[in-house]
């Protein structure tokens, strides 16, 4: 069977499943493989519960006419969302970047919707598998993707780019993230920046951050681009007001009060603005839209619980994005301020030397108290209380409940500090 004959046969079953838990009728199976499973086993099963085809590349996984064998099951998956991709008539709007990605892209989905039918990538489905799943949720009426790319190691975003072939692009930031897998920050910079390389080998537009050196160094000679800035007026304009704690914007005499908190979000709403205006959206609507938009799954949300007032950001975390939210924290009006930071994972050999510099930045900006939880944070040298896990963090606060202030939750995703919320 070609691509082509595959393509056919997904418009009349536009459903995608990986996981046979979650199939619905008439989706199309894609058998994936992982370190600890084998989709191609699973594709009779995945049949019997309703999907019309299972696509596998295994043979002797091949029980009926239904089974469809190609010679691998990802690099179909991500060449038919290429295909797909190419067939349709919506413009591709490719993000990534070290830290804001998803508010960004949530936030640029928001403008956009005012005036076009969008797509946008659920979550976090970044990756080599989430990309082409995003691809594949275009629809006939279609008109913008808004895609984000996320990347751990060099090549990827390359390839999510060849995957997804962008028309415009837009890096949010260059930051302390993955440095295990990119080999430090010089690494980061490259892996993010193949995007430019991307969007610039094939004459696309790109979208950037006037005020950041990096992205005017990369792109000082790039005609095709398209820049917010504070101060430089050969872009377009945007002025920061506030943050205390939420983001307030000026475009045009005009302010946009966000729900966003933390000046590091400012350059993440600029983005939706920029490109707002120059899809030629309205700038009420654009007003409108980011100013309705509420942060969700555990980014920076602001939560009352029983006098505490949290601000809860613990799906991720690295030295660049914790950095930032403690500078931020340490500017709110509050009294009685408390930090609960968790560890930053995939930092690599220099874990313990970034640990130790947030720990001291802490310290630097007057915080007392300090609730340093995991393997990292144990190792530093601080007057912080620190504990090995968070099962003795548990075992510290209801033994010690903590009293009402203000709190500043951080940690990197898998150690899920929003379990905290259970016991203030």
């Amino acid at each position: 069977m070609t691509l082509e004959e595959l393509h056919e046969l997904f418009l009349a079953h536009p459903i995608i499943c990986t996981d046979t838990r979650k199939i619905t009728k008439n989706c199309m199976f894609f058998a994936l493989k992982g370190p600890n499973f084998n989709g191609n086993a699973f594709a009779e099963e995945a049949l019997k519960k309703g999907a019309a085809y299972a696509i596998i590349d295994e043979e002797e996984h091949k029980t009926s006419a239904n089974c469809l064998v190609f010679n691998d099951v990802l690099e179909t998956l991500q060449q038919l969302a290429s295909l797909h991709r190419n067939k349709s008539r919506a413009k591709v709007i490719a993000l990534t970047g070290s830290n804001g990605k998803t508010t960004t892209k949530e936030l640029i989905n928001e403008v956009l919707s005012k005036k076009y039918n969008t797509i946008a990538t659920k979550g976090n489905l970044n990756n080599h598998i989430g990309v082409p799943l995003t691809l594949l949720s275009i629809v006939e009426d279609t008109e913008m993707a808004v895609v984000e790319m996320g990347a751990n190691h060099k090549k990827e975003i390359s390839l999510l780019s060849k995957i997804a072939q962008p028309d415009f692009g837009y890096i949010t930031n260059f930051g302390k993230a993955h440095l295990e897998g990119f080999g430090g920050i010089d690494g980061v910079i490259q892996g993010k920046s193949e995007l430019y390389d991307y969007l610039i080998s094939n004459d696309k537009h790109v979208f950037m951050n006037g005020d950041d050196d990096v992205q005017q160094e990369k792109l000082k000679s790039y005609i095709k681009k398209i820049g917010f800035s504070t101060k430089d007026h050969q872009y377009y304009n945007i002025s920061f007001v506030e943050a205390n704690p939420f983001v307030i914007l000026e475009v045009e005499g005009h302010q946009i009060k966000t729900q966003l908190i933390g000046k590091y979000n400012f350059p993440n709403c600029c983005a939706a603005v920029l490109m707002g205006k120059y899809f030629n959206i309205p700038l009420n609507d654009i007003k409108t839209a980011i100013e309705s938009y509420v942060p969700q799954n555990n980014r920076s949300q602001i939560i009352d619980k029983n006098g505490f007032k949290i601000i809860l950001d613990a799906y991720n975390a690295n030295p660049s994005s914790t950095q930032a939210a403690l500078e931020n924290f340490a500017t709110i009006d509050a009294q009685d301020k408390t930090l609960i930071l968790g560890d930053m994972f995939e930092l690599g050999e220099d874990a313990a030397k970034e640990h130790q510099a947030i720990a001291g930045l802490a310290k630097d900006l007057g915080f007392t108290n300090v609730f340093l939880v995991g393997e990292n944070y144990f190792q530093v040298q601080t007057p912080f209380k620190k504990f090995r896990s968070f099962d003795d963090l548990r075992s510290e606060l209801e033994h010690n409940p903590l009293k009402k202030g203000a709190f500043l939750i951080k940690g990197s995703r898998g150690m899920a500090l929003e379990r905290t919320l259970d016991f203030l």
